[in-house]
């Protein structure tokens, strides 16, 4: 446990069960909410580098039996932002969220996520991230989903007044290889991978926080995720190439604080990489916070034995306030 910086709540027992109705509140009120939504390129016209190419969107069921919106995009040829505005009170704060799907796919359901729900809920206007994939043949190769991330804060903060938003409080959270992109997000977001199409384009794409969940972090050595690394590098990669591409790699200073979270029984993603990450962001000076659940695989942990969810968001939130969100 010498590896974990627990947070402290600073509560008694009356407070914490505050704590935990509200966090209890706050879910039920996420799953009785109707939220709109609303859907949007972020380029306004080709992405970068996609003259002549023959890419379609597609997407599949991720169940056979499962809800008709629980897809994921194997081929993405229009980068989308899926916007849920933020309920009840806003705070003005935003996150991008970038899901997971190991390159080879962008498991995002058609509408708002669940995350972005919940967010909402707590009066935080999220954004869903539909990203290009590098095995499509964009001309930037494993660099077009950082495109696409990069486009996507900038717009955030370019409409920022639209919907109620303070620019400076865009936070991103990403999951899995999401968890990678928007690592990669936070540590080369002053990278000119794209020539400037609008005015947006002149606008800062650095988060203020970021959230990274069970991330891929490494894609050489030992602890690199197979898929990740063949995705982004092909069966044959340059093993500099892999270095510099993993997101423990080169932290500048201006790395975003950042939350890790990851569960020690993930047969998915090795919780090596977590500990990777967070053993470089301390080296770097970067506030940091680590957390390791006992259980939850590849993906959050279960409910508490009384049935109420872990309150694992809250954790994440809890830091994010503390650095700007």
């Amino acid at each position: 446990m010498s590896r974990l910086r627990m947070d402290r709540w600073g509560m008694d027992r009356r407070g914490l069960l505050a704590a935990s109705l509200a966090v209890a509140s706050s879910s039920l009120l996420a799953a009785r909410a109707k939220p709109t939504f609303e859907t949007f390129p972020i380029w306004p016209g080709t992405p970068p580098g996609g003259a002549g190419l023959q890419v379609r969107d597609a997407f599949v069921k991720r169940a056979p039996d499962g809800p008709a919106d629980d897809v994921a995009w194997p081929h993405v040829a229009t980068p989308m932002l899926t916007v849920t505005p933020a309920l009840g009170r806003p705070t003005g704060a935003a996150m991008l969220l970038i899901p997971g799907g190991s390159y080879a796919r962008v498991a995002l359901r058609n509408g708002g996520s669940d995350i972005a729900r919940q967010l909402a809920a707590r009066g935080i206007t999220a954004f869903d991230l539909r990203y290009r994939l590098p095995h499509d043949g964009w001309p930037a190769g494993p660099d077009a989903p950082l495109q696409d991330a990069q486009r996507a804060m900038r717009l955030i903060r370019s409409r920022a007044a639209r919907w109620g938003l303070d620019p400076a409080r865009v936070g991103a959270l990403g999951a899995s290889a999401g968890g990678h992109l928007a690592a990669r997000l936070g540590s080369r977001s002053r990278l000119a991978t794209y020539q400037p199409v609008d005015d947006a384009d002149g606008l800062y794409a650095t988060p203020v926080v970021l959230g990274l969940f069970f991330p891929v972090v490494s894609v050489f050595g030992p602890t690199a995720h197979a898929q990740s690394r063949a995705e982004l590098l092909g069966p044959a990669p340059d093993e500099a190439r892999a270095r510099a591409l993993s997101a423990d790699a080169d932290l500048p200073a201006d790395m975003p604080p950042t939350y890790v979270a990851c569960a020690a029984d993930d047969p998915v993603v090795d919780p090596a990489n977590s500990l990777r990450l967070f053993d470089a962001l301390r080296a770097a000076k970067v506030p940091t916070e680590l957390m390791v659940f006992e259980k939850g695989g590849h993906g959050f942990p279960p409910p508490l034995p009384d049935g109420r969810p872990y309150p694992w968001l809250d954790l994440f939130l809890h830091f994010a306030r503390r650095h700007g969100l």
